[in-house]
């Protein structure tokens, strides 16, 4: 009787100890779970401040800009110095664009509603430089100007979208972004992938930067102009740029062709900030749009999730792209 006993206690003890055994092991992965989460969480915030930091570096420099410089170009310090640097725990990228280098889209119409005749032969220029059907700047005057009368023969308004699945209208007024051309009769994922580089969708109608435009945007400025003869204005400017519209209209490969200079500038207020910070298990993407006024530079818009790279692309990169 006593060994039986004995043999009930020694198994009662076991179990016992198997089931503060697992108690243990629960709470200390348990433990190690919240270290684990409260870790990122900490990392993320920190993160989210030195990206922060970076678009408070950008107005800074864009403002100093403004006092010292009339002109912006991509030899000086906003484009030429990005913030890259290695910070305690991990690392934080980025750098500055120059909106108005490219072609900006809500430029097709007038603010009265009507179409704008030059912008619309320059965006069907861009397409031709990039091997793109001209055809699709109908579709987005449409999709941008407020009747709902379609283009002839390309255009497209609400009956062309009510028939898609989901259905939904065309939007009849300015793009708020250039992600909105996918809704866009003929701009597939393809050919939007193939414009961004080149274009932007601003809320005001904007000039054309020459300092920093690329050489398929410069391209599209006047019938006859090449991408090589892009690349020769590139050329031209040098890093500091052009001092005026008039020297850049000066450049041999210009001659003869008719250009509209009133479209043209040799500086911007209107810049991309990209900036990504990693830090531990944690990480924080930001674009910060930035308008610059006289001087003063204001954050009109955040998106945590962008199209262009952080790190510039090289040479190479913006070649193949084109």
């Amino acid at each position: 009787m006593r060994r039986r006993q004995s043999g009930v206690a020694l198994i009662t003890a076991l179990l016992v100890v198997a089931i503060a055994t697992v108690a243990a092991v629960a709470m200390a992965s348990r433990q190690q779970l919240d270290i684990r989460r409260t870790a990122s969480l900490l990392h993320g915030e920190q993160a989210w401040a030195y990206v922060l930091g970076a678009e408070n570096w950008a107005k800074v420099v864009l403002r100093r800009d403004a006092l010292e410089s009339q002109t912006d170009s991509l030899g000086e310090d906003w484009s030429a110095r990005p913030p890259v640097s290695l910070v305690e725990g991990g690392s934080i990228v980025g750098r500055l664009i120059d909106l108005q280098g490219r072609f900006n889209l809500n430029n097709l119409v007038l603010a009265g509603g009507a179409e704008d005749a030059g912008a619309v032969a320059y965006y069907k220029r861009l397409l031709r430089n990039l091997d793109l059907d001209e055809r699709l700047a109908d579709a987005l005057v449409d999709w941008i100007d407020p009747d709902i009368n379609a283009r002839f023969p390309d255009g497209a308004e609400d009956e062309t979208y009510l028939s898609q699945d989901p259905p939904y209208r065309a939007a009849n007024q300015p793009l708020a972004d250039a992600s909105e051309l996918r809704l866009v009769k003929g701009y597939d994922a393809a050919t939007v992938l193939k414009l961004r580089p080149h274009v932007v969708a601003l809320p005001v109608r904007t000039t054309l930067n020459v300092n920093t435009a690329d050489a398929v945007v410069l391209s599209a400025l006047a019938v006859g102009l090449t991408v090589e003869d892009g690349a020769k204005l590139i050329e031209g400017r040098g890093e500091d740029g052009y001092p005026s519209v008039d020297t850049f209209t000066q450049e041999p490969v210009l001659k003869g062709k008719q250009i509209d200079r009133d479209q043209l500038s040799v500086s911007t207020d209107w810049f991309l900030m990209l900036s990504e910070a990693d830090i531990g298990a944690g990480r924080a993407r930001l674009a910060s749009r930035l308008q610059r006024v006289r001087g003063v530079v204001s954050v009109v818009g955040r998106q945590r999730e962008f199209f262009d790279p952080v790190v510039p692309p090289t040479p190479d990169d913006t070649a193949a792209g084109s």
